[in-house]
């Protein structure tokens, strides 16, 4: 996985997101594995379009069903307004795409609170922040929230919180 190609692409791009779910925790917290690049855009007619030609230039493949797989270069511009989830491969790693998550609100105050980070290699992103990852996992059903998580994100709020007192 080449995280911070995906993310050069979308910030390229101009594209409004925020990192969310395996990676925004590793990048900030623990260095879990995970297999995929998590991001909640801004759903705007806009930003869809900048997004969808980020996902281009990644070489990134999506289908509706095994049958009409293929590469998103060859669909019609606006097809991210299909639906709210999109699971996508790419030379650089799977990427999902989020124009809503459970558990929060609107995009624009999540990204209002979001941490501007740094990769390894210098590559700058926003993650959604501490307070909202935990909005978002508890918001999940019990079988879907990842506990090891939720544990990391109270202790490192209370750390927060202890700091600030």
């Amino acid at each position: 996985m080449n995280v911070d190609q995906i993310l050069r692409e979308l910030n390229g791009h101009g594209v409004a997101y925020i990192l969310i779910g395996g990676m925004n925790f590793l990048l900030r917290h623990v260095p879990i594995v995970t297999f995929d690049v998590d991001l909640w855009i801004e759903d705007t007619e806009e930003n869809l379009d900048r997004c969808e030609r980020a996902l281009v230039a990644l070489r990134a493949e999506w289908g509706e069903a095994d049958a009409d797989w293929g590469p998103v270069a060859a669909r019609e511009p606006g097809w991210l307004l299909r639906q709210s989830l999109f699971c996508l491969t790419s030379p650089y790693g799977s990427v999902d795409v989020f124009r809503a998550v459970k558990g929060l609100e609107s995009w624009a105050a999540c990204r209002s609170r979001a941490y501007r980070g740094e990769t390894a290699l210098a590559t700058p992103y926003w993650g959604l922040s501490d307070e909202d990852m935990l909005r978002s996992q508890t918001a999940l059903d019990a079988n879907e929230q990842n506990q090891q998580r939720i544990r990391a994100l109270k202790i490192a709020l209370n750390e927060k919180r202890l700091d600030r007192g």
